[in-house]
């Protein structure tokens, strides 16, 4: 399901400079106002997985990318690109139904994604649960 929804080319070159220039540790996407265009809402250069779940709004939906690290005990520190669909449960109905419907438009056009989270609540993007996904994919 579509919802129509374009992505901003800004999108997809901050994507490229996480991914190729590690210039940003984590890309935070929107909705524009008028709901016809996936944009940035933030893009940081160095923060703390927790600096970046603080940055999700409580509220509201948005995707992500962040440039995961860990170590894989034996095998030294890994990292993995990682892609999330953030829906709270306390959205409104309608974010949620376009949130939703316009995560293929943007999550098509990031290529070298490496693992993908779609968090409702806290305890579903906190770092144990992304690191268990994480580790499986190495």
């Amino acid at each position: 399901m579509s919802s129509g929804v374009s992505v901003s080319d800004d999108c997809l070159e901050k994507y490229q400079e996480l991914k190729l220039r590690k210039a940003y540790k984590y890309i935070i996407y929107k909705l524009s106002d008028d709901n016809k265009q996936i944009v940035i809402d933030a893009a940081v250069p160095t923060a703390s997985y927790q600096e970046f779940l603080d940055a999700l709004p409580e509220n509201e939906p948005r995707y992500a990318i962040y440039d995961f690290d860990f170590e894989k005990p034996g095998e030294g520190m890994r990292n993995k690109i990682t892609f999330y669909t953030w829906i709270p449960d306390s959205s409104k109905i309608r974010q949620k139904m376009l949130y939703a419907s316009s995560k293929d438009a943007i999550r098509r056009q990031l290529v070298g994604i490496a693992v993908e989270i779609q968090g409702t609540d806290a305890t579903e993007v906190d770092y144990d649960s992304v690191f268990e996904k994480a580790a499986r994919n190495v």
